[in-house]
């Protein structure tokens, strides 16, 4: 399993998510003295109950500081949010071409404006087609942008995983992610355009790793 977000809570200091795959998301309110999984309407087809408390995939969550019971979730399949500080989920996939991935972002200075990187499968990762392509929604999921302006859209195969995207506090946002090609993209008009700024660092081999009982 790996233990892959940390987010706390800036307005309550002893409040703090955690994300895990193939766990699920947990919250602590007393600074990790007690923990509970917060995973109520998420469904995972390869559990003996789709439903379970425990035991789903997760690949990233993401929230914005001024909305700390907003939360964002990238999972094994499905786009996800909670309003309710992970006490219930329902799916924002909308009309993504793919909802399999391993990022999730939220703009800056907008906190509806949320960013994915879609990928073909759980056992083909790269963008579907050879096309790279980032996708905004600027109400919180359900309704997706593609932003493709000057990302390769041929015979691109790379991955972008889990925490390969980062979003600084400029204005307007600056938008970069990383690719397993060895490739970081920076957009610095929060995704309409796009630029390599590093082409050759050396390229990343994703292995996932699932434990047999």
């Amino acid at each position: 399993m790996c233990l892959h977000t940390i987010m706390l809570d800036a307005n309550d200091p002893k409040r703090m998510f955690v994300a895990i795959s193939a766990a699920g998301v947990f919250r602590t309110n007393d600074g990790g003295m007690h923990w509970e999984p917060k995973n109520r309407g998420l469904r995972s087809s390869h559990l003996s109950d789709q439903e379970a408390e425990v035991g789903h995939c997760v690949h990233h969550v993401a929230m914005h500081r001024s909305r700390p019971d907003v939360l964002f979730m990238q999972k094994h399949w499905d786009v996800m949010r909670s309003d309710d500080g992970g006490e219930s989920w329902r799916e924002v996939s909308g009309n993504l071409p793919t909802d399999f991935g391993f990022v999730v972002g939220v703009h800056a200075h907008e906190p509806q404006t949320i960013y994915v990187v879609p990928i073909k499968s759980e056992s083909e990762h790269f963008p579907l087609d050879g096309k790279l392509r980032v996708y905004r929604s600027r109400t919180g999921g359900n309704e997706w942008e593609a932003l493709t302006e000057g990302l390769p859209q041929r015979d691109c195969y790379v991955n972008i995983l889990r925490d390969a995207m980062a979003v600084d506090s400029l204005d307007p946002c600056g938008i970069y992610f990383g690719t397993t090609g060895g490739q970081v993209y920076l957009s610095a008009d929060a995704g309409d355009t796009w630029k390599p700024i590093v082409r050759d660092l050396p390229p990343v081999v994703s292995v996932e790793v699932q434990t047999l009982p």
